[in-house]
């Protein structure tokens, strides 16, 4: 796995004003209604040290983090919502740096992190595969890469209707969401051993949506 970075990405090329405001608001609603704020702390139980978040959003992750992480470097291309992650980083208790940038050549040293995060992030990143070598590549060896985000569901039906919905109008109307991707597969591709993942689907009641089926987890950088 490399551990240079890859040539330089624009870090102002996902611009979405208009679905980070509904993002921004509904993602609140998600939290507060939907039940996403305790898996949110779920996620980021026993982290400790330098940690680096990508696709940072509007910050919700911020008040979760433990006292026992010394700074949080989060990495947001978007600008709305990056103007709304400086406003939660100032609320957080633990030291919060809000940084542009594409998860595709995130803006720092190799294996500079304790951990990384990419919660509910990996279906709208350009390039997946570099995307998590990005994060092999600044995570020291056996570091954690903490996840929570939503994918292919496992039956063919609903599987068929998301990979339609990604070939036509989806991440064009979604801030470049796409409903099909298995995060799970990409990260051991990538050179992650996963440790321990469940799935469940989001809202537990009510219809399934392309964008229900979640899977939350830890996997570990490899040393080589």
């Amino acid at each position: 796995m490399p551990l240079r970075p890859h040539r330089p990405f624009p870090q102002d090329a996902v611009h979405h004003p208009l679905f980070a405001r509904f993002y921004a608001a509904i993602s609140v609603q998600a939290d507060t209604r939907g039940g996403v704020a305790p898996l949110r702390r779920e996620l980021l139980a026993g982290l400790s040290g330098r940690v680096i978040e990508i696709g940072a959003g509007n910050g919700l992750n911020f008040a979760h983090y433990p006292r026992a992480v010394s700074e949080v470097v989060a990495v947001e291309p978007e600008r709305t919502l990056r103007r709304l992650a400086v406003e939660a980083a100032l609320r957080a208790e633990v030291p919060v740096d809000v940084v542009p940038g594409a998860a595709e050549a995130l803006p720092v040293k190799s294996e500079a992190f304790d951990a990384a995060v990419a919660s509910l992030v990996l279906c709208t990143v350009r390039d997946l595969p570099r995307s998590l070598a990005e994060l092999h590549r600044v995570l020291r060896p056996d570091a954690e890469l903490r996840f929570f985000e939503h994918g292919l569901a496992p039956g063919p039906g609903m599987a068929a209707v998301q990979r339609g919905l990604d070939r036509t109008v989806w991440p064009r109307l979604f801030g470049g969401c796409h409903t099909a991707r298995d995060p799970l597969a990409a990260i051991e591709a990538a050179g992650f051993r996963v440790v321990g993942h469940r799935t469940l689907r989001l809202p537990e009641r009510g219809p399934a949506l392309p964008t229900s089926y979640c899977v939350l987890g830890t996997a570990r950088r490899s040393s080589d």
